[in-house]
């Protein structure tokens, strides 16, 4: 669901840590300041909120706190609310877990430690309908495995890759980047209805359903080696 500025947002916060519970609602209140916000502070709670307000906009779910079993607490909130978007927010920073849990269902995952101006940015992101990842976490991971990789292990063919034009490439690097659609066209000084036909175009193109899936694919790519042609 895309939201404007003009909606009141009805957010829910889960979390077993209280302060941590009120740090995300004054970042919230900060950015949004009529938001309705409610607190659970484990999946059972969480569970029973998402089915008495069936207007939430967006959960805010802890990997950690009881009731989670892992990821499996994001399951049964994406099977038993598929409207309602999920982001995790939680302190583990391993890219698998990021991954995996993207794979499940997840519109976002947002870093605890992120500093409070970009958990603003992330927020603004999903409630405007788009994928958040944490990009650092994303481009650390590839760094450290990049010497250790051969060329054959990227998962997009390089004649899937030939097919994009530059504009594209660029685009898709930025993407890669976690940057959204206003930022990419703010970089790249194109109009935001723009990248979104080239989004489109690259999804075709690279024969991937939606954005996720382009961002993990080309998470090995060397840009560079493409766009100097």
């Amino acid at each position: 669901m895309a939201i404007t500025d003009s909606d009141v947002y009805k957010l829910l916060i889960a979390d077993d840590h209280p302060l941590f519970r009120e740090a995300i609602a004054d970042v919230i209140r900060a950015r949004y300041p009529d938001a309705d916000i409610l607190q659970a502070e484990d999946l059972e709670t969480a569970v029973e909120l998402a089915d008495s307000f069936d207007d939430l906009d967006l959960i805010l779910l802890d990997l950690n706190m009881p009731g989670m079993n892992g990821l499996n607490g994001l399951m049964q909130l994406r099977n038993e609310f598929p409207a309602i978007p999920v982001v995790i927010i939680s302190a583990e920073e391993d890219k698998s877990v990021v991954l995996q849990a993207m794979t499940y269902g997840a519109v976002g995952f947002i870093i605890k430690s992120l500093p409070r101006e970009k958990m603003t940015t992330a927020l603004e992101q999903v409630l405007a309908g788009q994928v958040y990842l944490p990009s650092d976490v994303i481009r650390a991971d590839n760094t450290r495995s990049r010497q250790n990789r051969r060329p054959e292990e990227n998962r997009i063919p390089p004649e899937m890759l030939n097919s994009l034009t530059r504009r594209q490439l660029l685009v898709l690097e930025r993407m890669t980047n976690g940057e959204s659609n206003k930022q990419i066209a703010y970089n790249l000084c194109i109009a935001e209805t723009t990248v979104k036909a080239h989004v489109s175009a690259i999804l075709r193109k690279l024969n991937v359903h939606n954005r996720i899936q382009a961002v993990l694919s080309a998470g090995n790519i060397d840009f560079n080696q493409y766009l100097k042609r």
